[in-house]
């Protein structure tokens, strides 16, 4: 393969291979290499930081539009990374003849997302490019986090651990897809764009040995990335696996597989099996967490696999996202 293709972007196989291949070969160094949501920096201050970039479309969408997104997800990489999100830095790159009316509904929804979440912005930047030259509008923003005494990560991962989801997966991702499409479903999807740190706040406790947010790429994918990186194995089980009706009938009539739907206000946490039940006790007291599920098991066979229990009692490997699901998704 020659040339960029829009797979490279999907968060799965092939995004991988872009990473390792291009980014980590020349530009390897420890802390790069902990390929974490965000990087732990050594020293007295005891920091995290993480950067991300949005191109999501269209810009509005059921439950949120690009700048709430772009705050929920950089803060959300911090809180599953054990961080205390502290500090964002906003920049913007804006297309020349842009409405200054969405300018400003953006700017509005950034500002009051970052308040609910007690996250400021303290500095940013603005560009402003030709006519064509870009799509409207794209966000970077860059989250600065203190690290709390959490020993979170897939190196804490053991077998006989369980693994807990927050609530419905693929709520994004559809409501992206019925907006870009003009889809409607007999039950309307929205979004389920939402800072995550008050959540983790309220659930976290010894015996969380790992957290992540599935975005790209889904529940399925990231599971196997922390399969590989944990050197562990997978077992979920698909009656499980809490689903909003709307989502269901989408993946249904679309053929879509909910695991690699994207979400914007989920948490994976790999939890011992001392702490299962209060974890789960206290994922459902908080709003974001009133569907939360235990949706399958750590084993230590087959170590790297990811595995779906079906109903019948048969097993399906669920692999990384091959190929695009569906482009510009945050």
């Amino acid at each position: 393969m020659e040339r960029i293709i829009l797979a490279h972007g999907s968060g799965g196989r092939l995004s991988h291979q872009l990473v390792q291949e291009i980014f980590q070969k020349h530009l390897s160094n420890a802390y790069l290499n902990q390929m974490n949501d965000a990087t732990w920096l050594p020293g007295s201050e005891n920091i995290a930081i993480t950067t991300d970039s949005f191109v999501v479309s269209p810009l509005f969408f059921r439950g949120g539009n690009i700048g709430k997104l772009a705050v929920c997800g950089t803060i959300n990489d911090l809180a599953v990374s054990g961080a205390q999100p502290r500090y964002l830095t906003l920049a913007v790159i804006l297309e020349e003849g842009f409405l200054l009316s969405d300018l400003e509904r953006i700017v509005q929804s950034i500002a009051t997302t970052s308040q609910m979440a007690g996250v400021p912005i303290v500095c940013g930047d603005t560009k402003v490019v030709e006519r064509g030259s870009a799509d409207k509008i794209f966000i970077n923003t860059t989250g600065i986090g203190a690290l709390q005494e959490r020993s979170v990560g897939p190196q804490y991962i053991r077998p006989g651990d369980y693994v807990l989801i927050n609530g419905t997966i693929g709520d994004h991702g559809v409501a992206i897809l019925a907006d870009r499409e003009g889809l409607e479903f007999e039950t309307p999807v929205t979004s389920d764009c939402a800072p995550l740190n008050h959540l983790i706040d309220e659930f976290y406790m010894p015996g969380v040995h790992c957290m992540r947010d599935p975005t790209r790429g889904g529940v399925g994918t990231t599971l196997n990335e922390l399969a590989r990186q944990g050197q562990v194995s997978m077992i979920l089980e698909e009656e499980k696996l809490p689903l909003h009706p709307g989502v269901a009938g989408a993946c249904g009539m679309l053929g879509l597989e909910p695991l690699y739907l994207a979400n914007e206000g989920k948490v994976l946490a790999i939890v011992a099996p001392d702490a299962v039940e209060e974890v789960l006790t206290r994922m459902r007291n908080h709003p974001l967490g009133r569907d939360a599920a235990i949706i399958g098991r750590v084993e230590a066979a087959d170590p790297g696999l990811v595995l779906l229990k079906t109903p019948l009692g048969g097993k399906r490997i669920v692999g990384m996202l091959e190929g695009e699901h569906l482009p510009r998704i945050c």
